[in-house]
Formats: C-alpha cells, structure tokens, sequence
C-alpha cells in the first residue's frame, strides 16, 4: 500500500477500497483507458524515454509494460518486506538512462533489521543486469511493529539530484527530529552521496545530512515539475486533513504539532492546499497521487493549454483526480468514478498515467479530439466451467449515441448489439474462441482487443476457512491464526498448493493491505501490531481462495472484529491541555480504543489556565509526564494531577 493509512476519523468514502466496475467521468475529449493489466498490486511507475513504463509490484518485482503489455519475466525482483504500506514502494528512471541505463527503487529491506532502501538497478533491454543491484542509501530502521507510513516516493530534480520521501513509522516525533531520516523529503547524489548544499548539512552528521525538508507524516506521494523545480509533497493526515504542501529546502511542515488549515505557527510552513476527510468538496481518506502536468513541449497530443503546469492528485478511496489551478491554487474536479489512482505520473507522451492496485492495472487519461469512440476498458479472457455463464464487456466513450456489434472470432454475432455479451452456458466446443467488441458512432469506430473464453469439463472448488472462528475477537499484539479446507468435486480433497491467503486491514470505509498473497498452505498465522492506526472503526478480513487442478478458483472470507474498551482521560482542572499520541486534547476526553493497543500520554510541565499556572505532578504513583500504556482489557480512567 502500500495503501496509504488514513488514520482516526480518516475518509467517510463513498465505495470501500475494492475493485469495482466504473464508467469513469472526464471533460470533453478526456479518455480514461487500460493500457496493460496483469500486474500484481502496482504502486509506483516511471518511463523511459523509448516509451517504456517500469512499475513496482508492492511485494518487490519491478515489470515492465512494453507496447501496451506487460512483459511476463520481471525487471528485477527484490526480497521486499510487504505487510502493511511496506514494499516496493518507488521508482525512478534516471535522466540519464538512455547512457547509463539505471533505474532506482525504494523497498523495504528484511535485513539486517526492517528498514527501507534506495537501491540502483542497471538495464540490459527489459531485465536488469544480474548482480548490478546496488545499495544506494539505508533509511533508518523501523519499528518492527508498526506497518505504517511508509512514504516511498522518488523523483530527479532538474538538478540531477534524487528527491526520497520517507515516513514517519507510525511515530510522530521522528517527523520533528534532525536525528532520523523519518518522516522527512531527503536528498541525495545519484551515487548515494548527500550534497554539501544540504540546509541541515552542518547540523548533523551520518545519513542525516540527506535531510532536506521535515514535519511529514506519511509523504506516499511527491512530484517535482520538470523545468522550474516546484516540488509539491502530499502527506497522508491523520484525524480530519489531507494537505499539499510546497517543499523548500530545509521547509518543517509540522507534523505532529500542526496539521490542516488551522492557526499559523511561524515554525512551520503551511499546507498550500488541504481537503477534508468528512465534509466539503472534495472529501477523501488518503491523498496517493499527484502530478504537475509538465509534458515536453513536443509530445503528441498534448492537454488543452489552459491545463499546462497544473497540479493535479488523486485519493485513495473516492477514485477522483482533482486539478489545481497553477495561478490561483483553488481546486476543481477534473475526474471522477474511476479506480483509485496511485503514482499518478505525466509521460513524456503527453498522457496522465496511474495504476489500480486492486485491480492490477497501469491506464492512462488522454485528450484527443472530442466524440470519436474510445475503448476505455476493453473485454477481459476468462475461464469458466461447460455449462456455466460466462459475461464479457466493454467500457467505451464517445458522443452518443454508441452503438456495439460483438464478434466471435472476427465474425459478427447476430443480435448481440449490447456493451455486454453473456452466453449463458459455455460448452466444450467454445474453448479458445475469441470475442471482441465494434463500438460504433457518427464520428467514427474503435474495435476492442480479442478476450479469449476458456472452457474446461469441471466444477469450481469449495472453500472453507476453519480459523479464525466466526465472533472471533481479536487483540492487538496478538497472533491471527487461519486454517482452512477445501473439496472438490473432481479432484476430492485439496493439497495445501492449492490455497492462498490474504488478510486485509480494514479502517473505516476503506482498507490496507496487511498479509500480501500467501500461497501453499491449509494453515498459518500473522501477527497483528500493538502500535500504529488508533481507531477502534477497525478489523482484518481473511481471505481463502482456492484452485483446482483444471485452474477453476473459488473465495470466501471471514471477518475478525477488535475487543474495544473506553479509556478516559482527565486531570485535576477541568481544561487542562494533554495530549494523545502525539496530538492535543483537553481533559477529561474519553475515546474507544482496541485492547492491546499501544498508547501515549503526556503532559507539559507548566501550563496556563484562566490565569492559574499549573505544574504537573503525576500520572497517579508514575511521576514522568510521559505515560506510555497498553490500552487495558477493561474501562479505564487515567488522572493527571497537577497543582496549581
């Protein structure tokens, strides 16, 4: 994900992070169209200059979409830490490349302690060179349980230098501290060196000294334009906000003291644009992308001119691109209903690209002249078994009215004149056929690509997960155990390389993968974290897919639900200020929290209310301001005493 995490109240959205079918909604001469699919949960992508999209798979293979297809035999493949927002999590190709041929990735690193690495690859045609894997930079360690805020984003200034954001791990004060590459924009020499013109050069010393801007919670995505070096940083927020900020060097954005719209503090530098997790327009759970529209001045077709050197981003959840106009910075819709984009890029063939993680796809949004048919999403091969329905069908766009003529094999179908084709039961004899789609209006015709229909004598497999129990409760810091079964009609009981598990933390309307695809077990366990997302609007979904032997498959999934107490927070004068994980609150405050969960609670030494100055004393017998505590089995009030 590497998902990015929203955490508290984060995004009210209106479709959970799932993939679904859309009919996606562009101005006029806008197309939102596939160009490759087959790609496990992409992340991040960046271009050669032939034309080539390299794309990073989060469990660490980097592909490469050549031609409109993605190539079978990875670029490279990275032993890649992937639960939660870890994995191959950025990309860039360097100015560069087509001398030296190198191409740069961010990972999370399994050795010798979790943490997350810029390594350089060098390229021989589509596949990296073998042994040319170099380490260019080590970001500090993390916390080995926490999973979130990962950061991962790369990009070449016009400079020559690499730009890599990092998060802060789920630890607020990294984002504040000189002393750790967390939580910050660093910046580096090609060749993992840090540059003498660094604003915290002299400050610090070590990896430290890449340092380049601070006060960042969860940078998962940045973008610098071409020509004048803008750099715009989207950091994921917490509770209400999502921001766009203008990084400069040496720029503190604040976090954790600061986050959204609110007061202006002369420390930190302000988000230049901010959207709302629960109300306004637009609203959204997790900013995953963003982009100046700086395409070479050469490359055809390019957007209409009023769209040059805009900022346009996207959200993790609401599946919408918004533009930022480059002049004013107000904000407007640009794209709606379309699958959330990550790595939302501008490429040098004048098109605006992105992938669907859920869907495994890299699509591009391109202008050409309005009212020609487009295929937006064209028919996808499947495999059914002989009797049973199998549906193809087509997304296209175009001034209406458009009308469809499906082929079987080349050859017209008689009445099959819909965006969808559906036989209702496949027989032996239509195994290997081919069926594309002619969608048609005054303007013009577009033919779809061939999806081919597989039909095999068999019946799909029966999953049935054993554990966890349905009710099962869980805690945090505990193990999530999962077993299965399965039958099959033809091949009886299934061997353990039929199944795969997957295990998805779910937050409020949207979700984060946790345990990436696990093939060939009945049986396991993944452990859930005592630190990271506060909210108690949580669970895990485990999922259980099975294959037979003919290739047929079959899913089911359980839900595992927190044990939640009420904790209540108070102190000696009602008013006082504490704060919470890092993040302000007045006593008494009560919240839900799941047992198990690791918190934090502080108190300033001194402070002033109602012209009375108060000085902390204690947390009941513990006399340190800072009372770190796992979230207790049952209701709980902590008191902090202060005199005054």
């Amino acid at each position: 994900m590497s998902a990015p995490s929203s955490h508290r109240a984060s995004g009210r959205a209106v479709e959970r992070l799932e993939p679904r079918t859309l009919f996606a909604t562009l101005p006029p001469g806008f197309a939102d169209t596939l160009v490759a699919g087959g790609i496990d949960h992409p992340v991040a992508l960046d271009f050669a200059p032939d034309g080539r999209v390299f794309v990073t798979e989060q469990k660490g293979n980097v592909r490469v979409v050549k031609n409109g297809v993605t190539l079978p035999t990875p670029f490279a493949q990275l032993d890649a830490a992937s639960n939660g927002e870890r994995g191959a999590d950025g990309i860039a190709v360097d100015p560069d490349f087509a001398t030296n041929h190198f191409v740069y990735v961010y990972y999370t690193a399994k050795t010798p302690r979790v943490h997350n690495r810029v390594v350089r690859f060098t390229a021989d045609g589509d596949v990296a060179v073998a042994g040319s894997e170099t380490t260019i930079f080590d970001v500090d360690n993390l916390d080995p349980g926490s999973y979130i805020h990962n950061g991962g984003a790369m990009h070449f200034g016009p400079e020559g230098k690499l730009y890599v954001a990092t998060g802060e791990n789920g630890n607020g004060a990294n984002a504040q501290s000189l002393s750790t590459t967390l939580g910050k924009i660093l910046r580096i020499n090609p060749d993992g060196s840090i540059p003498a013109d660094n604003p915290f050069f002299g400050q610090t010393t070590g990896n430290n000294r890449a340092i380049w801007a601070l006060g960042l919670r969860n940078p998962f995505t940045f973008d610098i334009e071409r020509e004048t070096g803008r750099t715009f940083v989207n950091d994921v927020g917490e509770a209400t906000w999502e921001e766009i900020n203008q990084a400069t060097a040496g720029a503190n954005f604040g976090w954790p003291r600061a986050e959204g719209p609110g007061p202006t503090d002369p420390r930190f530098t302000p988000p230049l644009f901010t959207y709302n997790h629960n109300r306004g327009d637009p609203t959204g759970c997790a900013i995953a992308g963003g982009t100046f529209y700086d395409a070479p001045a050469d490359a055809p077709p390019l957007f209409p001119a009023e769209y040059a050197g805009d900022y346009f981003f996207a959200d993790a959840c609401q599946g919408w691109v918004w533009r930022l106009d480059r002049d004013t910075n107000a904000a407007s819709p640009f794209v709606s209903s379309i699958q959330p984009a990550f790595g939302l890029s501008t490429g040098p063939d004048g098109s605006m690209y992105y992938v669907a993680f859920l869907t495994g796809e890299l699509r591009h949004i391109s202008f050409a002249e309005p009212g020609a048919p487009v295929i937006a999403t064209p028919p996808a091969a499947q495999s059914v078994a002989a009797g049973q329905p199998a549906t193809f069908g087509v997304e296209a766009i175009g001034q209406e009215p458009l009308s469809y003529q499906w082929q079987r094999d080349g050859v017209d179908i008689p009445g099959a004149i819909a965006s969808s084709l559906t036989i209702p039961s496949a027989a032996i004899e239509d195994n290997g056929d081919t069926f594309r789609v002619v969608v048609t209006n005054a303007l013009g015709s577009a033919t779809s690509p061939g999806a081919t229909l597989g039909v095999v004598v068999d019946t799909p497999p029966v999953p049935t997960i054993l554990a966890p129990m349905e009710g099962r409760l869980y805690s945090a810091g505990q193990a999530l155990r999962y077993k299965g079964s399965a039958t099959d009609a033809e091949d009886g009981r299934l061997p353990a390389s039929a199944f795969s598990w997957r295990i998805d933390f779910h937050h409020d309307e949207h979700l984060h993968p946790f345990m990436p695809e696990t093939p060939g077990r009945r049986a396991g366990s993944a452990h859930i974290p005592a630190e990271g997302e506060t909210s108690a609007d949580v669970w895990y979904r485990v999922h259980l897919t099975v294959t037979d032997s003919a290739g047929l498959s079959a899913t089911t999934f359980r839900d595992v639900l927190p044990r939640k107490v009420t904790v209540t927070v108070g102190a000696t004068a009602p008013g006082l200020q504490l704060s919470l994980d890092g993040q302000p609150i007045a006593a008494p405050y009560s919240f839900v929290g799941v047992v198990g969960l690791r918190r934090k609670l502080e108190a300033p030494a001194t402070q002033v209310l109602d012209g009375v100055t108060y000085t902390f004393r204690s947390w009941g017998k513990r006399r340190r301001a800072l009372l770190e505590f796992a979230t207790p089995k049952s209701d709980r009030t902590f008191i902090a005493v202060f005199a005054g």
